[in-house]
């Protein structure tokens, strides 16, 4: 087996119903120090983010601009129209292994303002020096500030939008690396028992790919699986993803258990570089369960399943998915634009045709 990485975080989930009742919602407001910069290492984006309800909140932190410890994508970034690619990390979490620093706490009325550096997160190189356009990302998932939150299906989304805002680089943009937390870290699993544990998630992963690629090619569009996950979207659309996951095969990716990049904090199962598409693994993911668990106990909806898991990753790897929001009935939530592009919407879907075909 070839290894790889891809950086995702995962969270485990048990179910409990919220009593958080949104009255009113979250804005955020983007600004920049000023409109022009010689390098892109003076790039600094503001985000203040205002609670308009009538209760304390807390919202998930995890790929939005809440979060200014790990390098996940808050932004996008145009210039000229065309995306600049994106070279951070993809995230995937499990809220039961969640603590509270995986939250943001907003009271009701009031804002948090978090900076953010941007430098090492986009390819800047690749579009040239310029007028670059920022514009947040805009799905949070929030709970009530006392409610406990084991479950994704705890969480509520909420829906924001901003207004874009507009630097100039003029000199330089050389691409920057993310900056590695433990540089003495060997990007190998160099333990026998998880080395052998990610492989079997690999083989696995592999097995449900195939799996949800032979379901839609016999059950059409038309099948109510197909249409709770993937709306509209084409079945050519979500197969030529699955297919590829199926038949990786790169020599040059990696797959780690070893944290090089610092970013297995709470609730983080798994991360991918997507500069790399490496995929690190973090100490919690060893604790999932084989794709036949979906046959004696393990719901599909608890998110801890290990091919499913590696399954997301690698759809990052090599489908270019992001992290719209987690959590299978969030999933099903998502409009057709989004699902497609929502790696967490293929975890779900193929355990659940695993779960319906297999068991």
């Amino acid at each position: 087996m070839l290894l790889f990485s891809v950086l995702t975080l995962g969270l485990a989930s048990t179910a409990f119903a919220t009593p958080f009742k949104r009255s009113g919602g979250l804005t955020v407001k983007l600004s920049t120090p000023t409109t022009s910069v010689n390098s892109i290492e003076d790039l600094t984006l503001v985000a203040e983010v205002t609670n308009t309800g009538t209760e304390d909140v807390k919202v998930l932190k995890y790929g939005t601009v809440l979060d200014d410890r790990l390098p996940t994508r808050a932004f996008a970034v145009t210039k000229d129209g065309v995306d600049v690619p994106f070279t951070g990390i993809r995230i995937q979490v499990s809220l039961a292994d969640a603590d509270e620093t995986a939250y943001t706490t907003i009271p009701a009325g009031k804002s948090v303002t978090v900076s953010h550096a941007v430098a090492p997160l986009f390819d800047f190189a690749s579009v040239g020096t310029g007028k670059f356009s920022f514009e947040t990302l805009s799905t949070f998932q929030v709970a009530g500030i006392a409610d406990r939150v084991a479950s994704i299906t705890d969480l509520t989304k909420v829906e924001t939008a901003t207004d874009a805002v507009a630097v100039e680089v003029t000199a330089d943009v050389k691409k920057r690396d993310l900056p590695e937390r433990n540089k003495r870290a060997v990007n190998i699993c160099s333990t026998s028992s998880r080395r052998t544990f990610i492989d079997a998630s690999y083989s696995e992963a592999k097995t449900l790919a195939s799996l949800g690629s032979s379901y839609i090619s016999s059950r059409g569009t038309g099948d109510a699986l197909y249409r709770a996950y993937w709306k509209t979207n084409s079945a050519s659309s979500v197969t030529s993803i699955l297919n590829a996951v199926a038949n990786e095969n790169s020599g040059s990716r990696t797959l780690s258990c070893t944290d090089s990049l610092g970013a297995c904090s709470s609730g983080v199962i798994a991360y991918t570089a997507t500069a790399t598409t490496n995929i690190y693994f973090c100490g919690i993911f060893f604790n999932e369960v084989a794709n036949g668990n979906l046959c004696s106990g393990t719901s599909v909806a608890s998110r801890n399943v290990r091919g499913g898991t590696t399954l997301h990753e690698l759809t990052h790897a090599v489908g270019r998915t992001t992290d719209v929001g987690y959590g299978c009935a969030f999933d099903q939530g998502l409009s057709a634009a989004q699902s497609i592009r929502n790696a967490d919407n293929f975890n779900c879907f193929t355990t659940q045709v695993y779960a319906n075909t297999r068991c």
